[in-house]
């Protein structure tokens, strides 16, 4: 089937959800079986949604995941309504390339899985957030977001080896802000978490700040290139410590 075809299937499956929605509404809909036909018209929307993405119908394809969820939150179904909402997420994030309104759904999404006690759920979106309110400059709210974060996950045996990961890109976003902020956050977060004393990533914040400090490029580069070697550095990571070495005075701003 051609994208034509799709969005010609996506149209009717969506006349169809509504003319369920709006029986629904009506007294007979409610005393025969109301609530099923709503769901009906959810699965409808949600497979338009599919149709439209397929066609790279964006906007459609939002406005129909936009209807299952308005439909889901008023029959308290949030689970669901979440998952949708990071659909909606991603089409901002990749194809649309609207980070603010990636960040938006990411964050209602959280909220919701918060509300169901969904708490890993919430955390893979709070981190979404994080990560692109930092890119944005953003960085109180990316800080408080790792943070929180970070205390979610410190105390669960099975996760806490991710809580350092988190205290570090907190750290970065503390450092690109401001350098003695940095220091007491990286103190701070030791005494929270003992395990951070320990780690590559706080090694290496100390012979950032150090070569801050003395405002040494060279030694700055050094650490980081160390580093790197063995924990290769993703493009989150690299754009954040590229921002800090830019604030060494006569710097060129790279990593060479």
């Amino acid at each position: 089937m051609d994208n034509t075809g799709k969005e010609k299937e996506a149209m009717q499956l969506m006349a169809e959800a509504d003319k369920k929605v709006k029986a629904s509404g009506s007294f007979l809909g409610g005393m025969f079986g109301g609530n099923h036909k709503v769901e009906d018209a959810c699965e409808m929307y949600a497979r338009a949604a599919n149709m439209f993405k397929m066609a790279k119908n964006w906007s459609e394809a939002i406005n129909c995941l936009n209807q299952a969820i308005d439909i889901y939150t008023d029959m308290g179904r949030f689970t669901i309504a979440a998952k949708h909402h990071i659909t909606i997420a991603e089409v901002y994030e990749s194809e649309l390339v609207d980070i603010e309104k990636a960040i938006a759904h990411y964050e209602q999404a959280a909220d919701y899985y918060k509300g169901e006690e969904s708490n890993s759920s919430a955390n893979k979106c709070l981190l979404k957030v994080g990560h692109y309110s930092a890119q944005l400059e953003q960085y109180q709210k990316a800080i408080e977001i790792y943070e929180q974060v970070a205390m979610n996950t410190m105390d669960n045996p099975l996760l806490k080896y991710n809580a350092k990961e988190y205290f570090f890109k907190a750290s970065l976003c503390h450092f690109i802000v401001d350098e003695l902020n940095a220091k007491l956050a990286i103190e701070k977060y030791e005494e929270m978490f003992p395990a951070f004393s320990d780690s590559r990533e706080l090694k290496l914040l100390k012979k950032l700040l150090e070569a801050h400090e003395e405002q040494n490029s060279e030694a700055f580069t050094e650490a980081v290139k160390d580093f790197d070697s063995v924990s290769r550095l993703d493009q989150w990571l690299t754009t954040m410590l590229l921002r800090i070495k830019k604030t060494i005075q006569g710097d060129a701003g790279d990593l060479k």
